[in-house]
C-alpha cells in the first residue's frame, strides 16, 4: 500500500533550522506533484510550498517565501523542506502531500503522511 512518512520535526530556537523528509513507500508517487502543509492547534491546514513532479517548478506561501526551500529526489522517492530562520509562527504539525499538479488546496489532495511536529521556542 502506497503511504508517505514525514520525519525529521523537532524543538529549534527561534532563528534556527530543520529539515523535513518525506518517504514516498510504494506507489507512483514520482508522477505527482508534492507539497507541504502545516496545521497549528485550532487553526485549518494551511499550504507551506510544493513542487511539479520533476522538481523544475516551486511555490511557496508568501510568509515562508525566503526562508523554506522544498525539493525533490525522485530517484530516492524523497521530498525535503528545509527550514532556516524558523519563528514562533511556525509551530504547527507538518504533513507531506501528493497530487496530480501543485494545487495549493488541501482538499485537493488525496495521499497524505501521519504528520511532524514542529516547535520553535525558545
Amino acid at each position: 500500500q502506497a503511504q508517505l512518512v514525514e520525519s525529521g520535526g523537532g524543538l529549534v530556537q527561534p532563528g534556527g533550522s530543520l529539515r523535513l523528509s518525506c518517504e514516498a513507500r510504494g506507489g507512483t508517487f514520482y508522477m505527482y506533484g508534492r507539497a507541504w502543509f502545516r496545521q497549528a492547534p485550532g487553526k485549518e491546514r494551511e499550504f507551506v510550498a510544493a513542487i511539479d513532479r520533476i522538481g523544475a517548478t516551486t511555490y511557496y506561501e508568501d510568509s515562508v517565501q525566503g526562508r523554506f526551500t522544498i525539493s525533490r529526489d525522485n530517484d530516492k522517492n524523497m521530498v525535503y523542506l528545509q527550514m532556516n530562520s524558523l519563528e514562533a509562527e511556525d509551530t504547527a504539525v507538518y504533513y507531506c502531500a501528493a497530487a496530480p499538479g501543485t494545487p495549493r488546496n488541501a482538499a485537493a489532495y488525496n495521499n497524505w503522511g501521519q504528520g511532524t511536529q514542529v516547535t520553535v521556542s525558545s
